[in-house]
């Protein structure tokens, strides 16, 4: 347990330290991308740990904000009561859409499942009696511990922190002590051989895309919570792949990488708007270069700088990502 302690730890130090130097605005960013974090370590588990390449994470992330919002707007539920019932709500959703859904693969699976994305987004669009349609859901309560509150950008942080250091070291124990880690891996190397040692692969498959929707819906909560506003056009298709370079950037298969790739691409678009109109344009090019000559992420490029400092060949065979937490 020393890996995940010292995640958790350094997670909610950096991030508070952060806290305390960064302005409003960027505060908020902040607490943004360390929502996202939250949600592309989810995804990790299913691209980085078993290699299924899903196009739907936003919808999920989306089941678990429109849950929350849902149930505490209209039920008038508390969103202490509220939140894990809208994540184990996803979570069986997530099992009964995969069993049927993880039987394709490549290519096949990752269009199926972007019109998953596609199909959630229609419906909230158009459930007006449950969802708002594209006017959304607005006036989401905030969370609050007796007179403590978590509405204010401060006091949010601390909560996202502290969620965040939760999963982050969930995702390294699971990863570096359980058995359905490995066997995750042995799935995503190669599944004919897994098949071969006795390994049920559609149930591994299935744990692997439940788990990644329990921390996408998760994610959705602490954004409603955060936004107190959610709509159709907080979970499209674009948000998945948005999720999804987050973790190639950053560094698939690792933790660290998710949120490295989540808090660099919240911020990028925002430290380019001095080029104008211009500054999608460098966004883009910007992604496209990192995953071009940095097909390992940023966490593969400190890797290379490292065995540099310590006098190895730079492109000395590295250590496989699975081995990096």
């Amino acid at each position: 347990m020393r890996i995940p302690l010292q995640i958790a730890t350094a997670i909610i130090v950096l991030g508070g330290l952060s806290g305390i130097v960064l302005p409003e605005y960027h505060l908020r960013l902040l607490n943004l991308s360390l929502i996202s974090a939250v949600a592309v370590i989810g995804l990790n588990f299913a691209f980085g740990y078993a290699g299924l390449i899903s196009l739907s994470h936003a919808a999920f992330v989306g089941m678990g904000g429109y849950g929350l919002a849902v149930l505490t707007t209209t039920c008038g539920w508390s969103p202490w009561l509220a939140a894990p019932v809208a994540v184990a709500t996803t979570a069986v959703s997530a099992g009964l859409i995969g069993y049927p859904l993880l039987r394709l693969r490549g290519h096949y699976l990752a269009l199926a499942t972007l019109g998953l994305n596609v199909s959630f987004y229609i419906v909230t669009s158009n459930w007006i009696a449950m969802t708002g349609g594209t006017n959304g859901i607005a006036r989401i309560p905030g969370l609050a511990l007796g007179s403590l509150s978590f509405s204010g950008e401060h006091q949010f942080l601390w909560l996202a922190l502290v969620v965040l250091a939760l999963i982050a070291a969930a995702a390294a124990a699971l990863h570096n002590k359980s058995r359905l880690g490995r066997e995750m891996m042995a799935v995503r190397d190669d599944e004919i051989a897994s098949e071969m040692t006795g390994i049920d692969t559609t149930r591994i498959k299935i744990a692997a895309f439940v788990l990644s929707a329990v921390c996408a819906a998760v994610a959705g909560c602490l954004f409603a919570l955060h936004v107190r506003f959610v709509a159709p056009e907080d979970f499209t298709y674009a948000h998945s792949i948005t999720y999804l370079a987050m973790l190639i950037v950053g560094g698939e298969g690792t933790i660290v990488g998710a949120i490295l790739g989540a808090v660099l691409l919240t911020f990028l678009p925002e430290w380019l708007r001095f080029l104008g109109t211009a500054y999608l344009f460098f966004f883009g090019l910007l992604v496209l270069g990192i995953l071009v000559f940095l097909p390992t992420g940023l966490v593969g490029l400190g890797q290379r700088l490292s065995r540099r400092s310590a006098g190895r060949p730079v492109f000395a065979p590295a250590r496989a990502p699975e081995a990096t937490p």
